[in-house]
């Protein structure tokens, strides 16, 4: 059954409440107030089975009794009523539900929950929560909440996964004077989630700002698909709990060790182009900033100050937040020496002194104004005597309105006693974004900035690359039929050359003489790995050695393995052991990629080999992905500069590595049977010399179809 258009949820032209009561304490009578309260355009229809009546509404005693159609249904009854209230719903054929009622996943009760999602599916209705405090839509002036009656409106969106924080926000923005075009509580997300909202956001016109607060991502594939598309829209900002909080581990990786939720959720976030607030109030911040700024014409920022000391605190900010600062030195001298009073300074930071007076600002800043090779501009002020409250506030008001009205964001950050109080409390209520602190002022600048680098950014097309999916599929059919979730070393060796990535000579062996026949068919140095089900870690257990130079340190060298695995893992079985070119020495990095628990493929890069858990030099991309994608991964990590040459040493093969990651992208992309595959390490040449790929572990699942671990 088609599932109907979530428009509906924002744009009803009926509601029922059903759960309305007649006492004033309670939900449901709180809910009619608020939607009666906002002036909602659409037709009210309170429901409770024992009538009554309350705010001029006669109360049905079932949603059959409406006389007409129904587009949403709040519900805000006790949990063990609410199924036979879906079902009335379905014979009425309801559009929307809105569970505000409590008591199901989010205390155990995953099995009513389920029940009732199932019937409303299966009936063509969709389901937003249970365990929510409603929602809100400007559109219609519905206030379907049981928060603050009066929502200021305006132009932000809000998707919150937590209520009594959702409801916190109603107040805090009316407070702040952020005008919201609709709040959405989707508490236990059995069915509508972030990416259902975003898709109506995105086309909304009242909608300018987005933003979310995440405790859990479902449909993580789908969410990263629809931001992505968000983003060259409209500013997306999302605040996740959860920073400390240790992600699930995958020990059999180290792919799905390194792969801590928050982690992979924050190099995700950038790859969609979100902005990532490190608090509410910061994204409150951004979201008020964004809402009333248009994005610059480009990248060069300048900051006017008259205090030194802020100047250097506004720059050291501008690095932080990535805002390029003008630097042409010439121009700058030009353009300010005549507000520098001599002893000031034009380079830029420019410094018009403590001697500045309110025509001194007025003029730096129309000079600012007029140059349009200067796209975002920072003033900062601190308290003299030059300027009184009022002198203060009547500069800082005209000179936003000019630039507001010429499309070029700026920025005032003002410190000192109660005159710059006095100045702040007034223009706070004009929405003119003057800040307490330098910081504060920055980031905002910084935000609208970065969404300016995401809407004019060319992403490219998605990675492709040929494989032999078919070879592939045969070796995990093998290894399943062997009732192994992995992949031993030849199986291994095997999908490297279905994938065409060059891996060492070599095969596994299962007795000394034959190990020393295949060690001088390869030729000196040799590696040995021990090779089996029970050990996947092969270092830790002493399964691992390397520089073998000859026959006797082969033979040798196969009795240790076999005694230090036996000795540190004694009910492991071994099935060989493997004897493989000793690879040249080079850059040593790791590959890998996982059906991550939250965003489903997730593609892995990071400085490789014994140290790789130590350093945690590693960055993470969503699949599928492309190639500006998978450099700009490249360049994320730390260790960057080792790949461009240091001390002397040549530029390593980086195409070589963006090579191998996009047949890893693909590879995780079309065979859903792999759950991990991680190359560790993959040795990295100079330029044009290539990589060979060391080591390689492969997990499976049995599920036909896939799965995410």
């Amino acid at each position: 059954m088609n599932n109907p258009d979530i428009k509906y949820l924002f744009e009803p032209e009926s509601v029922a409440v059903i759960g309305v009561s007649q006492e004033p304490g309670k939900i449901g009578y709180k809910i009619l107030e608020n939607m009666l309260y906002m002036g909602y355009t659409g037709k009210i229809h309170p429901v409770n089975p024992k009538g009554g009546s309350a705010l001029g509404y006669d109360f049905l005693t079932s949603i059959e009794e409406v006389d007409g159609d129904v587009d949403v249904a709040v519900i805000a009854i006790p949990a063990r009523f609410v199924y036979d209230a879906v079902v009335s719903c379905a014979k009425k054929k309801v559009k929307m539900l809105a569970i505000i009622s409590s008591g199901f996943s989010e205390i155990g009760n995953l099995e009513e929950e389920q029940r009732i999602v199932n019937y409303a599916k299966a009936h063509g209705m969709r389901i937003l929560g249970p365990n929510i405090f409603g929602h809100y839509s400007s559109k219609v002036s519905l206030n379907a909440t049981f928060g603050p009656a009066d929502i200021r409106k305006g132009n932000v969106a809000i998707i919150t996964q937590s209520g009594a924080l959702g409801i916190a926000m109603i107040g805090k923005t009316a407070v702040q004077n952020i005008g919201l075009s609709s709040i959405i509580s989707v508490g236990n997300k059995t069915d509508i989630n972030e990416a259902d909202l975003l898709e109506y956001l995105i086309e909304q016109e009242e909608t300018k700002i987005i933003l979310m607060y995440v405790e859990g991502i479902q449909e993580g594939e789908r969410l990263v698909k629809v931001l992505k598309q968000a983003t060259k829209v409209k500013p997306v900002i999302v605040i996740k709990s959860g920073r400390s909080k240790r992600g699930a581990v995958a020990a059999a990786s180290h792919t799905g060790s390194l792969a801590g939720s928050d982690k992979v959720f924050d190099a995700i976030m950038r790859q969609c182009g979100v902005l990532r607030a490190e608090s509410i109030q910061e994204a409150l911040e951004w979201s008020k900033f964004l809402s009333h700024n248009s994005v610059p014409e480009g990248p060069n920022g300048i900051i006017i100050t008259n205090g030194g000391g802020v100047g250097v605190m506004a720059t050291d900010a501008c690095e932080k937040y990535d805002i390029k600062l003008y630097d042409d030195q010439e121009k700058l001298r030009e353009t300010f020496e005549s507000v520098a009073h001599g002893f000031g300074s034009t380079k830029n930071p420019v410094d018009i002194t403590g001697e500045a007076s309110k025509a001194d600002y007025v003029k730096a800043l129309q000079e600012a104004l007029d140059d349009d090779a200067i796209h975002t501009v920072m003033a900062l002020y601190c308290e003299t005597a030059m300027m009184n409250s009022q002198e203060l506030t009547e500069m800082i008001d005209e000179m936003y309105g000019k630039f507001h009205a010429k499309g070029k964001p700026i920025t005032f950050s003002v410190f000192g006693g109660e005159r710059t109080e006095e100045a702040i409390t007034a223009l706070h209520a004009k929405n003119v974004p003057v800040y307490r602190d330098v910081y504060d002022g920055v980031s905002c600048m910084g935000a609208l900035q970065s969404i300016r680098t995401v809407q004019i950014a060319e992403v490219g097309d998605e990675v492709a690359t040929p494989i032999d999916t078919d070879a592939i599929n045969k070796i995990i059919d093998s290894a399943l039929a062997d009732d192994r979730t992995f992949l031993l070393a030849e199986e291994g060796q095997g999908l490297l050359n279905a994938c065409k990535l060059t891996g060492p000579k070599g095969g596994v062996v299962h007795s000394v003489n034959a190990a020393v026949e295949l060690a001088d068919e390869i030729g000196y140095p040799v590696v040995m790995k021990v090779v089996s089900r029970d050990i996947l870690h092969k270092s830790d257990a002493g399964g691992v050695l390397l520089d073998l130079d000859n026959q006797e340190e082969v033979i040798d060298g196969y009795q240790t393995i076999i005694h230090s695995c036996k000795a540190n893992v004694p009910n492991a079985v071994i099935d060989g052991i493997e004897v493989v070119e000793q690879i040249q020495a080079g850059t040593e990095v790791i590959l890998g990629a996982r059906r991550d628990a939250n965003f489903g493929t997730t593609l892995m890069f990071g400085l490789g080999g014994i140290y790789v858990e130590v350093m945690k030099d590693v960055a993470f991309r969503a699949v599928p992905l492309s190639q500006t994608e998978i450099r700009s991964m490249i360049k994320e990590i730390r260790s960057y500069p080792l790949l461009l040459g240091v001390r002397g040493e040549a530029r390593k093969d980086i195409e070589s590595i963006i090579e191998a990651l996009e047949k890893v992208a693909t590879l995780i992309k079309l065979v859903p049977r792999i759950t991990d595959i991680e190359i560790n390490p993959m040795v990295v040449y100079e330029q044009g010399k290539g990589a060979r790929a060391v080591d390689i572990r492969v997990l499976l699942s049995d599920d036909k179809e896939g799965s995410i671990s």
